[in-house]
């Protein structure tokens, strides 16, 4: 099982990180090869400067992570909500990177193909002082709209499971602590799947 675990917060000290690194760690030591990316730490330009007018270049670090992307075939994709949305540097990763002909191709106007078929994820969501509770309700989940329909289903990546994590801002020790058991057992439920899928495909030849 290849698993790429990204990050989106811009800060590696940041929960995010202590959230990704408690996966990684369980993941590995459940026999899982693991690649961990970090989108705050790569070194290019988020603004699509020509919009799909012209292409750039893609800077090495961004190679690097499309190969990542490529090669993974579980993806733990965490970010902190910012304003009902993700991170700027996350948002311009997409923008730079998630292009036609990449992950996704258009065969007409009412059709398009994901290029990352094949692939599941699973979705963490971090929020400072909005519970889940009033995500859902005031704003009918709208801030997971973006990575979930309008990235991922969008170029063919299959989503096992979406979990919205606060108010963070409210959260004690022990909460944290809760937090990243749970994180521990969401690499265990996704391998142990995996494992049975792999299971059913081989009593199907």
């Amino acid at each position: 099982m290849n698993i790429l675990v990204i990050n989106g917060h811009p800060n590696p000290n940041s929960l995010n990180a202590t959230v990704a690194q408690t996966y990684i760690q369980t993941a590995e030591s459940l026999g899982a090869t693991v690649r961990y990316l970090a989108i705050g730490e790569l070194d290019f330009n988020p603004n699509l400067q020509y919009g799909y007018a012209q292409r750039m270049e893609l800077e090495p670090d961004l190679l690097r992570a499309l190969d990542d992307i490529y090669w993974s075939t579980h993806q733990v994709w965490i970010h902190p909500m910012w304003w009902m949305g993700m991170p700027a540097v996350m948002k311009g990763f997409f923008d730079r990177l998630f292009l036609p002909g990449l992950v996704f191709k258009h065969h007409s106007t009412t059709h398009t193909e994901g290029l990352l078929q094949g692939k599941t994820a699973r979705i963490l969501v971090t929020m400072g002082d909005l519970s889940p509770e009033i995500h859902q309700s005031t704003y009918q989940s709208s801030g997971l709209i973006p990575l979930q329909e309008g990235i991922l289903t969008y170029c063919g990546v299959q989503i096992q499971q979406t979990e919205v994590v606060g108010p963070l801002n409210d959260y004690s020790p022990s909460d944290i602590k809760n937090l990243l058991e749970q994180v521990k057992q969401n690499a265990q439920e996704d391998i142990k799947k995996y494992q049975n899928q792999n299971i059913y495909s081989q009593n199907q030849k």
